[in-house]
């Protein structure tokens, strides 16, 4: 059998060994050499990108020899006023001044960043001239790092040039944008692998990003020792992102039943639907939250689960950030950007703040009963990874019982009783549905299609979770 056509062979044997719902039961190949995009309207290949990832204990004192490596001159350091007295940035300042670094400091990144913030800290970097970004802290840091790296890099174009439509341009980034190295602190976002950056664009209420494989970063330095600062709260809240990362990346559209087919690579989008790959990735990250994530919360000195989750993140960050996400992510946004009074726990923030991964995570039973009709099998492995019993499920009945086992495993956290909990209420719906439409990246990836009507209903179901 000549080497490529066993390569197909072999693709189609994985597929039909993976998964026979609805949703994933096509073939990865038309027939072979005819897949191009103008002979069909759905995508056929897909593409797995992810920074280069070192992890291990103690690990950030080697970022100043990095940066030597790099021949850095003048580096920007992103945090957050919080960070900043923590000993993260104190381990990253100390390489740094070790070996001769010259950098200026940034620490004014907002928790849960917005574009007048993303703007605030373009212009800080604009004001300079950096050849080397270095990020430490938790997703918005990472994020807002990657947009002032971004349009530094691109000092003429308009910020919406590169925002996903509907709400920005959404054009594809063709020049160079300098180095960037993460240093996460928090095991969650996965931000260290991916090439999206999110923001709350305050116009509009809703959380939207840039999304390209151009702005990921060169490298995360993933040190479970700085897991170790984190609240109990933000522990869980971050869990709550790997969880829903990879749960929504598993059973996202797959890739080649995702419209349009890209006439040029450039335009295939980061977030390409499930995959094998992918798949891989995310499937282990869920195992791992399954087994570490209680315990993480819960104890903030043990170092194996806070240690196992960091790692999680990354896995998750590698599945999502080729796979995407889907409805729990898009229905986030306006959770987020609509919040009123909400005060949350184990935040040093002076606004109202529901975080991130608690936003995406109140809608998961709901979502995944919903989802669950287009690949049932997905569904019932998940439930099972996370520690139900299917072994006599009927596959009708796997969007309950991921949705039951899901609401335990949130309420065994003490997590909010939904979004009624975190100041919404039914009045709420129609705004949150409007701030859920923009989001048509993600949402297009649910496996099962979707109405206003049914955007409703789900966040109507969300009000209450116990």
């Amino acid at each position: 059998m000549a080497g490529r056509d066993r390569v197909v062979h072999l693709l189609r044997q994985l597929e039909r060994a993976a998964c026979r719902c609805p949703a994933h039961s096509n073939t990865f190949h038309q027939g072979a050499g005819a897949s191009t995009c103008t002979v069909r309207k759905t995508d056929y290949a897909f593409e797995m990108a992810s920074s280069n990832i070192r992890y291990g204990e103690g690990v950030s004192r080697e970022i100043g020899m990095d940066l030597q490596n790099l021949g850095a001159k003048n580096v920007c350091l992103m945090t957050d006023k919080n960070l900043s007295l923590l000993p993260p940035m104190k381990a990253v300042l100390e390489s740094l001044a070790k070996n001769g670094v010259k950098y200026k400091v940034y620490d004014n990144v907002r928790v849960e960043p917005t574009d007048t913030s993303f703007k605030d800290a373009i212009a800080f970097a604009k004001n300079d001239s950096f050849d080397v970004y270095v990020a430490v802290g938790g997703g918005s840091v990472i994020d807002t790092c990657k947009a002032a790296n971004l349009y530094a890099s691109h000092p003429d174009a308009d910020f919406l040039d590169f925002v996903n439509a509907p709400i920005g341009k959404g054009k594809p980034i063709y020049g160079a944008v300098k180095p960037l190295i993460a240093v996460p602190t928090t095991a969650g976002t996965g931000s260290e692998t991916t090439g999206v950056a999110i923001f709350d664009y305050e116009p509009l209420k809703a959380k939207t990003g840039i999304a390209s494989r151009a702005i990921r970063p060169t490298l995360g330095i993933v040190d479970p020792v700085h897991t170790l600062s984190m609240p109990e709260r933000v522990a869980a809240n971050s869990g709550f992102d790997v969880l829903c990362h990879a749960l929504e990346s598993y059973t996202a559209l797959p890739y080649n039943q995702r419209s349009p087919c890209p006439p040029n690579p450039i335009n295939r989008p980061a977030y390409q639907g499930s995959n094998p790959i992918s798949d891989v990735w995310s499937r282990h990250a869920l195992n791992v939250v399954s087994k570490y994530m209680k315990r993480a919360v819960r104890d903030p000195e043990d170092l194996e689960a806070r240690s196992s989750m960091h790692l999680a993140s990354v896995f998750a960050g590698i599945g999502f950030g080729n796979a995407g996400v889907h409805l729990c992510h898009g229905m986030s946004y306006p959770i987020a950007g609509n919040v009123k009074t909400h005060s949350a726990k184990g935040y040093s923030v002076e606004h109202p703040l529901v975080p991130h991964g608690l936003s995406v995570v109140l809608t998961s039973p709901a979502v995944f009963n919903f989802t669950a009709p287009m690949c049932p099998e997905r569904h019932l492995d998940a439930a099972e990874i996370l520690g139900a019993d299917v072994s006599q499920v009927k596959r009708a009945d796997a969007g309950a019982v991921l949705a039951d086992t899901l609401r335990q495993f949130l309420f065994d956290l003490q997590v909010e009783d939904g979004l009624g909990a975190v100041g919404y209420r039914k009045e709420d719906i129609p705004a949150l549905v409007k701030g859920t439409i923009p989001q048509e990246r993600v949402t297009k990836l649910s496996p099962r299609e979707h109405s206003e009507e049914d955007l409703s209903h789900l966040f109507e179901a969300s009000m209450k979770l116990y």
